[in-house]
């Protein structure tokens, strides 16, 4: 904990130094916004205290400190009509001294985009020319390039158990982003707490961003990253008819979003999730949830001996044109 404290300092420092006045953006890390895993998709993103899996180095590092065994788990999303393609992928691994490693990596891409630049050309002689208006002028399909708009994230999470009621964990994860020929490169920090008040009730928390994080542009821009503090409660009721497990996380910014967000008192805004999960003797679940963009999301799974299969549909209220958003996701534990 001390050596992650001193590069949380040491990343404060070189980023006041250095980019005290060369910002011109934020948002700039929206896309991490999308969350991961089919099961806390289908719950409205309410997963900071609710988490227990391999996605927890995503939504709460500290989680995985309640890992038993090594897991791995898939997602695959798509998005507006299979404009957008949402990968993600992580491995989780518990260790000795009640500590757990995890790496987790995400990918936004919109594949397959056309570049005609340098592909109109003269009829008549051949040579490129950029006079959409000139009657000569035509596409060459040889010229036309394809590129892909990406957005790249790695995270690597450590989690300690400081007993059997609280854990802590962190993450440090590097950020790419690329734009045909232009690319942004980024280093960011989260951390994270989690903390069971009973078997039955618990609470999580998580700053993520909680340094700042810049992304430098190749053309000189500099977009960042502010940090989000995401406060979340989880609880399990027992019934003979099977498990229910509500769940509500708050997000809490400074970003001065004002009527972008659900609520907002001055520069500090609120977004809201909450979802519900039934769980029938932990081998099939329904879920529903709705997030902070007006999202209603639904979806379920099935837990084999060491297979999870997990699916979500979403759909906001406030983008009604949009297609719904379907997710699966697979968990595989390594273990016994």
């Amino acid at each position: 904990m001390k050596n992650i404290l001193f590069a949380l300092q040491l990343h404060l420092v070189f980023a006041t130094v250095v980019f005290p006045q060369t910002v011109i953006g934020k948002y700039g890390g929206e896309f991490l916004s999308l969350g991961a895993g089919g099961r806390s998709q289908a719950m409205g993103g309410a997963s900071v205290a609710f988490i227990n899996d391999a996605t927890a180095g995503y939504w709460n590092p500290s989680a995985l400190s309640t890992l038993q065994s090594a897991q791995i788990s898939l997602m695959h999303e798509e998005r507006f009509g299979n404009l957008l393609n949402y990968d993600f992928a992580s491995i989780a691994i518990p260790m000795e001294n009640k500590t757990s490693i995890g790496a987790s990596l995400i990918r936004l891409a919109a594949d397959e985009n056309y570049d005609t630049r340098g592909a109109l050309i003269d009829v008549n002689t051949g040579g490129v020319i950029y006079d959409v208006q000139n009657p000569s002028a035509r596409i060459d399909p040889l010229r036309i390039k394809q590129f892909s708009v990406v957005d790249w994230a790695m995270f690597l999470s450590y989690a300690q158990k400081y007993s059997d009621e609280l854990s802590f964990g962190a993450n440090v994860k590097f950020i790419r982003r690329e734009n045909a020929e232009y690319s942004a490169t980024g280093v960011g920090f989260d951390i994270g707490a989690k903390y069971f008040y009973t078997e039955k009730i618990f609470f999580g928390a998580m700053f993520r961003d909680v340094t700042t994080t810049f992304l430098v542009w190749n053309t000189g821009r500099n977009e960042l990253i502010t940090p989000t503090f995401v406060l979340g409660t989880a609880y399990q009721i027992e019934t003979p008819a099977g498990k229910f497990s509500p769940a509500f996380d708050i997000d809490v910014r400074f970003e001065n979003r004002q009527t972008a967000s659900n609520l907002n008192i001055g520069a500090v805004s609120f977004d809201f999730h909450s979802g519900l999960e039934y769980s029938y003797h932990e081998i099939f679940f329904l879920r529903a949830g709705y997030n902070d963009i007006g999202a209603m999301s639904y979806g379920g799974g099935i837990q084999l001996k060491k297979l999870s299969v997990d699916y979500s549909l979403s759909q906001s209220n406030s983008f009604p044109q949009s297609d719904n958003t379907q997710r699966i996701s697979l968990l595989f534990s390594l273990g016994n």
